[in-house]
């Protein structure tokens, strides 16, 4: 696939990932479209740095938890840049839930956010990419392949992310390819501590923590590989393949 001069929508481009992945996209050319709720000094910083890599952009505003912002954040998106190519579905909230204190406001922030939200968006984007024989990239994350107790929901949603990754895939083929990454430990939450990044790395099969560059360098792999649908690679420095 020719990134070069073609539009990309990234969600929850202003920061961590997010950002990475736009600023990738901006180094191959492309015309970013970078999407944020509430970190709007963030999204002005990725569009910077996506202009300062060879691309452009516009930055797009939305909240996804919202049933009806799917649709017209495409929309805003298509009449901005004038058009819709690439889809990366990478905003998601990641939040601490053992079992026995979910909430159900808890409950329905991360699925709206990190299950209904990329469905919408690719319902809402299908058209302009069959045009364009675009693609979906969406972020999912180890923990759906993993059980992680102070995490459940969050495993939850991203295992629905794996399996929506293969549905699309399916009913998207052959005008449109749809792939997934699951990363292990690229980005440490803020909160956590110095220990914490130790110790995944002591048991880490590769004996070292990621960075975004590891995603990003699998989006573009995605993306530049034609024969490639319904696949989620997981990137995680072997933490899977542990006994």
């Amino acid at each position: 696939m020719e990134l070069r001069g073609r539009v990309a929508l990234v969600t929850g481009a202003g920061l961590r990932v997010g950002r990475a992945i736009a600023v990738a996209l901006g180094g191959r050319g492309m015309r970013v479209a970078i999407h944020y709720n509430a970190s709007d000094d963030g999204a002005r910083e990725t569009l910077r740095q996506v202009e300062a890599a060879g691309g452009s952009g516009a930055i797009v505003s939305a909240d996804l938890t919202s049933a009806d912002a799917a649709p017209r954040l495409v929309e805003s998106v298509a009449s901005t840049l004038g058009g819709l190519d690439v889809l990366v579905n990478s905003a998601a909230v990641m939040i601490r839930t053992p079992f026995g204190e979910v909430e159900p406001q808890q409950w329905d922030r991360i699925m709206a956010l990190n299950v209904r939200a990329p469905f919408f968006l690719a319902q809402a984007a299908a058209p302009l990419l069959r045009a364009a024989h675009g693609a979906i990239v969406n972020i999912a994350d180890l923990a759906a392949f993993e059980t992680w107790p102070a995490y459940l929901p969050h495993g939850l949603s991203k295992a629905a992310v794996v399996y929506l990754t293969k549905s699309l895939a399916r009913v998207l083929a052959p005008e449109i390819r749809v792939g997934g990454i699951a990363p292990g430990t690229v980005l440490l939450p803020d909160n956590w501590d110095q220990a914490s990044a130790d110790h995944l790395r002591a048991t880490t099969p590769l004996a070292r923590n990621g960075d975004p560059s590891d995603v990003t360098r699998t989006v573009l792999f995605i993306l530049d590989s034609d024969y490639l649908t319904g696949e989620t690679i997981i990137v995680d420095g072997g933490r899977h393949v542990r006994a």
